[in-house]
């Protein structure tokens, strides 16, 4: 059996994750001049006393939501290009040419019309997609039977689609804790929050409140971030892989139907080697 072609997959995936690196710092340049007007505004602006009041140091929002995040946006970053990953790695293997191509099924069909069953067998082994692995385990053990080479097809069939489940399986796990890391970043914000008051002797000013706030306020936002595309992404690919698997199952059962009558000593079965 061949190994998987992952290398492709991976190396796309890597690149398609530099072009998401760069369109985030594409989309923070702009942002490096957006300062807060009411503050500039209110700094500028003289109190009722007649003394001007301190001036307020101007950021960007781009710099705030880094700060305000703090090591939670750092995860959920981190998450986000993760699941970049998963997502891209996903589409580019479940796709028609890795499980079931027309090129391979026509290909084999015409072995078995010209009887050339050691040859379908070859074909089936030189070929890496998931209907190929199938009829490969099914051909194996057609010596001992159709009932045994049907279920020899089951069996890869199941290890295949656990495997492509499994690889799913990391986007839905990311949605899931996304929001939960976003809850924790919430909690913590308030926590701060309030602890300025506790340990204000007078009446906090919202400026000292604010930090704890848009903690609150961005880690929630980006933990949703994350997590909404990931479950959309979870739930489109495990339909397509759903459909490609049950196509898999009919062609190949389709193929393999003309051994039904097989016995254990049939002489037109391919050999196991």
């Amino acid at each position: 059996m061949l190994d998987h072609p992952t290398s492709n997959s991976r190396a796309w995936s890597f690149l398609l994750l530099i072009v998401l690196a760069v369109g985030i710092v594409g989309w923070g340049i702009p942002s490096v001049g957006w300062t807060f007007q009411g503050d500039d505004a209110a700094a500028a602006a003289p109190a009722e006393g007649g003394d001007a009041a301190p001036p307020v140091e101007s950021q960007s929002f781009l710099t705030w939501m880094i700060k305000a995040s703090g090591i939670f946006g750092a995860i959920l970053l981190l998450l986000s290009f993760l699941m970049v990953a998963i997502i891209m790695m996903n589409v580019l293997q479940v796709r028609r040419e890795n499980l079931l191509p027309q090129a391979f099924v026509e290909a084999f069909e015409a072995k078995l019309q010209a009887k050339d069953y050691q040859g379908a067998y070859e074909t089936a082994r030189s070929d890496d997609s998931f209907v190929a692995r199938v009829l490969a385990a099914g051909l194996s053990k057609l010596n001992r039977g159709y009932s045994e080479a049907v279920e020899g097809m089951q069996e890869v069939g199941e290890e295949e689609t656990m495997e492509m489940e499994h690889r799913l399986s990391y986007l839905a796990l990311i949605g899931t804790i996304a929001p939960m890391i976003g809850l924790m970043g919430t909690v913590y914000g308030m926590i701060n929050s309030f602890r300025t008051i506790a340990e204000s002797a007078t009446q906090p000013k919202p400026s000292e409140l604010a930090d704890g706030i848009s903690t609150a306020l961005f880690t929630t936002l980006e933990g949703l971030t994350v997590a909404i595309p990931a479950m959309i992404a979870y739930s489109l690919l495990r339909n397509r892989m759903n459909r490609y698997v049950l196509e898999v199952g009919m062609v190949s059962e389709g193929l393999m139907s003309r051994f039904s009558s097989v016995g254990k000593s049939s002489k037109s079965a391919p050999p196991t080697s």
